[in-house]
């Protein structure tokens, strides 16, 4: 509501390869707007070149984002697999 946007992204940050320059994870919540780029994915171009300061900017390897159009839809089965993977790690930090 404050933002008046018509989405979100949510970019969490959990180690140096996901961009953590500080030294906790941290979440950015980033108010979107229909339209606002050009492609949608561009969001990752915008977060890869954001940083609070200039110390802070790091070069990192280009993330090659296919074009919609190159892309194919995961399967249930692909993507049921994934969430295993992904429950069984998080099982593990539990114990």
């Amino acid at each position: 509501q404050k933002y008046k946007c018509d989405a979100f992204n949510v970019s969490v940050q959990d180690g140096a390869g996901a961009g953590q320059s500080v030294p906790h994870t941290h979440v950015h919540i980033l108010p979107r707007y229909v339209g606002d780029l050009e492609r949608n994915d561009d969001i990752y171009v915008a977060l890869d070149e954001w940083a609070p300061r200039d110390e802070m900017v790091k070069r990192q390897p280009k993330l090659d984002v296919l074009e919609d159009s190159e892309r194919r839809d995961r399967t249930m089965e692909e993507m049921e697999e994934e969430a295993l993977i992904y429950q069984t790690l998080i099982g593990e930090q539990s114990d």
